[in-house]
């Protein structure tokens, strides 16, 4: 997160009735998951009666939050009575002190109560993910992954990407995704992991004895935007048809001006047909977009 937040208006953030609309739409578009992230969703209150709401939407068949836990511990039970399925956190390192640098907060212990919480509730899979940056985090790989292994989590290691809000991300300071595996490889015996879903952004292997999972997500290094079908519905009522678009496609003027569910829907058709084939990391032409991670969603 930036160290200085601008926080909108009300009035310009979805309430939770249109989001519960425009998700009925995608779903009866095709989209069979969804996921509520940020920024961090806990902020919001009263987050758990939007989960309720799209738990009965008919059709989505998988609902997951990705938080950085530090308001689970309150929220857990009543995000879990209310349909949550799945949970991911969001955890880079496990030294405190370099939690702290990475994050800005004090909040390791708060993470890791999360994780055992989640677990208790019954979230299958328990995700816990890792940006792993060069001269950063870099060294803890193998800790992380013995974390992975003891308990029994599928962790996943993402590669540096150019999102983050202070633009400080340089091509060195991507540790790529065949480094990360061969590291945990040389540590630990990993069998590949199929997977019947062409669109996962996430190369898997499972610990030999089953004691959960690890996964590579390469954006950086190995490209997946050919197989890539997720759509990002942004607080403020905007679509993005990739993590790195430079435009968005505002649906609130269509959700408060009086058009019908037909009308929106075709809009949603339109925007899907002008998802970029690629990003452009790593070329002369790339533009990083104005909108941090913490702002568009992960």
């Amino acid at each position: 997160m930036p160290i200085e937040r601008q926080w909108k208006p009300r009035s310009q953030i979805l309430s939770y009735e249109e989001i519960e609309r425009l998700v009925g739409l995608f779903v009866s578009l095709g989209i069979q998951k969804v996921r509520v992230t940020g920024g961090e969703p806990l902020l919001r209150q009263g987050v758990e009666r939007l989960v309720a709401k799209l738990a009965r939407i008919p059709g989505v068949e998988d609902l997951a939050m990705t938080s950085n836990g530090f308001l689970f511990l309150q929220k857990g039970e009543a995000l879990r009575t209310a349909g949550l399925r799945r949970i991911s956190f969001s955890m880079d390192s496990l030294d405190p002190d370099n939690f702290k640098k990475m994050t800005g907060r004090d909040g390791l212990h708060q993470v890791l109560a999360s994780i055992a919480l989640a677990k208790e509730l019954g979230l299958r899979p328990v995700k816990v993910n890792a940006v792993i940056i060069r001269g950063i985090n870099d060294h803890e790989i193998e800790t992380l992954g013995n974390f992975a292994h003891e308990q029994e989590l599928s962790f996943r290691f993402i590669e540096f990407m150019p999102l983050d809000s202070a633009r400080a991300w340089l091509r060195e300071l991507v540790v790529p995704g065949r480094e990360i595996l061969e590291r945990l490889q040389a540590r630990h015996a990993l069998k590949p992991v199929a997977s019947a879903n062409r669109s996962e952004t996430s190369r898997r292997w499972a610990f030999a004895d089953g004691r959960g999972e690890i996964g590579i997500i390469a954006p950086v290094t190995e490209p997946f935007c050919g197989h890539c079908n997720r759509l990002r519905l942004t607080a403020d009522g905007k679509i993005r048809t990739c993590l790195f678009s430079l435009g968005e496609f505002d649906l609130k003027p269509m959700l408060r001006g009086g058009a019908s569910d037909a009308e929106i829907a075709e809009k949603l058709r339109a925007t899907v047909w002008q998802k970029e084939e690629r990003h452009h990391i790593g070329e002369p032409d790339f533009v990083q977009p104005a909108r941090s991670m913490s702002c568009i969603g992960g």
